[in-house]
């Protein structure tokens, strides 16, 4: 169930574990979350790749640069020729034209990938982000 206002929209999308019964044109432990949080600037999944299972096929994108985080599990990573291990808390970006696949290793991976088009960032958090006087309930007054 989504729910939304103005400015926010929030889902809750249940344990990882769970991401094997989503199926995204027939492939399973992937979900996509950008239309229904309404994304505008960035596609989001959250993956679930079970264990000694791989990507079938070496791809690149057009526009999209992919930031991969890793939470949890084991797995190998290929970007252009070159296969490097991965495990929580490994970070991997990748630019359009670099090819790509993955495969886990003994344990399921457990990843998000961010993508959004490269070179589209204009600005960072500190130079965008501004404080306000408002106050959260857990805020002292």
């Amino acid at each position: 169930m989504t729910i939304q206002g103005e400015n926010f929209a929030a889902e809750h999308t249940g344990p990882f574990a769970t991401l094997l019964e989503r199926d995204f044109l027939g492939f399973h432990g992937k979900y996509f979350i950008g239309e229904s949080l309404g994304l505008t600037g960035c596609e989001v999944s959250l993956n679930r790749l079970p264990a000694g299972k791989g990507i079938p096929f070496v791809h690149v994108h057009k526009k999209n640069e992919e930031l991969y985080i890793v939470l949890g599990g084991t797995g190998i990573f290929y970007v252009d020729g070159n296969e490097f291990p991965v495990s929580e808390g490994s970070l991997i970006r990748v630019a359009p034209s670099g090819e790509r696949a993955y495969r886990a290793g003994d344990a399921d991976l457990y990843f998000i990938c961010i993508q959004a088009e490269a070179g589209s960032l204009t600005q960072a958090t500190l130079e965008d982000g501004v404080r306000l006087a408002t106050k959260a309930s857990w805020m002292t007054k």
